[in-house]
């Protein structure tokens, strides 16, 4: 999955040419920059590739997630319906917005179950929050459908979904707004970086204030511009967003070799009995950055974990014990470890963060594995992998 795997001369191009203009700031130095405006660049080829209006580049994914929630309006005391299985970003996003996450099921395509986000669904929510887990997505049509039958705004998290699509759409571009990452450890990177996509230009237009000290990008010059609402710093570097855009050049071939060597070992696999695969809505839109699948019982999902481990197989997650990416190991949101969310606490909004009960994706997540789909693998690592997978899982 990760750009690093591909990083180049391409690369190293686009940060020496900002680097000879020495503006490193995405805003401001007209003159200075010599008509380099790599960040710009990055939101208008995104746009393109993902075919939506609105692109805004930000300093990570956790920025976007929390800038897109923010400029749908969420705040204080607001519900916002999110998966128990997700990256921790997206729970303290809520968070610090002073709004209540509501946890709701993932069904076997590991993302938010529709039957059960509509059933979570209560006058308080402001918005649905949908994370494309591991490259690919939900049962998007009848999401869709709840939240437009119910007036709720759709936000998507596609930050571990890159280049991936529903029905011939790319995924963050079905909701309100959708979020994307640009991390180390992404399927394209700019080292830190994310993006905020939308249709919706009045969005677009909070989206970009907020991200900069509620600068309103108006004026002749930044001491010119207006400040309609209250922002943070959540600024993407010009030297981020020169690695981001050769990163983006590569997309595709990052999105065959990864299709390629997750087709060898689920083809590879598909005859074992103990082992079934994650349900995939529509197979042509995953982005192959993992191979998820179920084995019958959860010991027999931990014993596979321990004995691949063994044998060497690096990138084989078993999310259910997982510090960052499943509820049962976030006690610090549990506990609320941070003075400035007291007044949440106090106002007793959160107490259902003990009790969180989704039985259906503990039971899923008990017995699933995750094999990250490595890019730059060799015919012959792909080989022995599957060997080992196949000694193992059988």
């Amino acid at each position: 999955m990760p750009g690093f795997e591909v990083f180049g001369a391409e690369e190293r191009a686009e940060v020496a040419d900002v680097l000879d203009s020495g503006v490193l700031m995405r805003y401001g130095f007209d003159a200075a920059r010599k008509g380099r405006w790599k960040a710009r660049e990055l939101e208008a080829a995104l746009a393109t590739r993902l075919g939506t209006h609105h692109v805004h580049v930000c300093s990570s994914g956790t920025a976007a997630v929390f800038t897109a929630l923010a400029a749908a309006g969420v705040g204080a005391g607001d519900e916002v319906i999110v998966p128990p299985f997700t990256f921790v970003a997206d729970i303290e996003a809520v968070l610090w917005l002073g709004a209540v996450p509501v946890f709701a099921e993932v069904d076997a395509t590991l993302c938010l179950d529709p039957h059960a986000v509509e059933a979570a669904l209560s006058p308080r929510t402001k918005a649905v929050l949908v994370v494309h887990m591991c490259g690919a997505m939900p049962k998007l049509a009848e999401l869709v459908a709840v939240c437009q039958k119910r007036g709720v705004p759709l936000i998507e998290d596609a930050a571990q979904a890159m280049g991936a699509s529903y029905r011939g759409r790319a995924l963050g571009t079905f909701g309100l707004a959708g979020s994307f990452s640009f991390d180390y450890v992404k399927t394209i990177t700019c080292a830190e970086g994310g993006a905020v996509v939308t249709d919706d230009p009045a969005l677009h237009d909070r989206v970009q204030a907020f991200t900069d000290h509620g600068h309103d990008h108006r004026g002749a010059d930044r001491g010119a511009d207006q400040h309609p609402i209250i922002g943070l710093n959540f600024r993407l570097s010009e030297l981020h967003a020169a690695v981001g855009l050769a990163q983006l050049r590569k997309l595709d071939l990052i999105l065959e070799r990864q299709r390629a060597h997750k087709r060898f070992l689920k083809d590879g696999l598909a005859d074992l009995p103990r082992v079934t695969f994650r349900e995939l809505p529509d197979p042509d839109g995953d982005s192959a950055t993992f191979l998820s699948f179920f084995l019958p019982s959860e010991a027999e999902a931990r014993q596979a974990a321990r004995d691949l481990a063994a044998r060497g197989v690096d990138g084989c997650f078993y999310w259910y014990d997982n510090n960052w990416h499943y509820h049962r190991q976030w006690q610090h949101f549990k506990d609320l470890v941070s003075p400035a969310l007291l007044a949440v606490k106090r106002a007793g909004w959160l107490e259902h963060l003990h009790a969180i009960h989704v039985p259906q994706s503990d039971a899923l997540l008990g017995r699933t594995l995750c094999l990250l789909i490595k890019v730059n693998w060799t015919p012959d690592q792909l080989a022995q992998r599957l060997n080992h997978l196949r000694a193992v899982l059988a």
